[in-house]
């Protein structure tokens, strides 16, 4: 299994306008994806509801992994899209 682990790049953290982003792009990336709070319990990226139980707070460590093919790739987009706290994927 793929995984990165990434600090929460925006300051209000995995909440509202950037969990919706994230979500979106998550969904985009064309492969499942989970992401936890280090030592948690993973939910689906792609699931607003999940991704807002997290509670992941702006400075936290998140845990994006995957064990598609391609995964390698989407978790870089996801995981340099998280820490610098960006509105949309990074180009591939």
């Amino acid at each position: 299994m793929a995984e990165r682990r990434v600090t929460i790049g925006w300051p209000e953290g995995l909440h509202a306008r950037p969990a919706s982003v994230f979500v979106r792009a998550a969904a985009a990336v064309g492969v499942p994806v989970t992401i936890a709070k280090a030592g948690g319990n993973p939910v689906n990226a792609a699931s607003m509801l999940g991704l807002l139980a997290l509670g992941a707070e702006g400075g936290e460590e998140v845990v994006l992994a995957s064990d598609a093919e391609g995964a390698d790739a989407a978790l870089d987009r996801l995981a340099a899209m998280v820490a610098q706290g960006l509105d949309e994927l990074p180009e591939a």
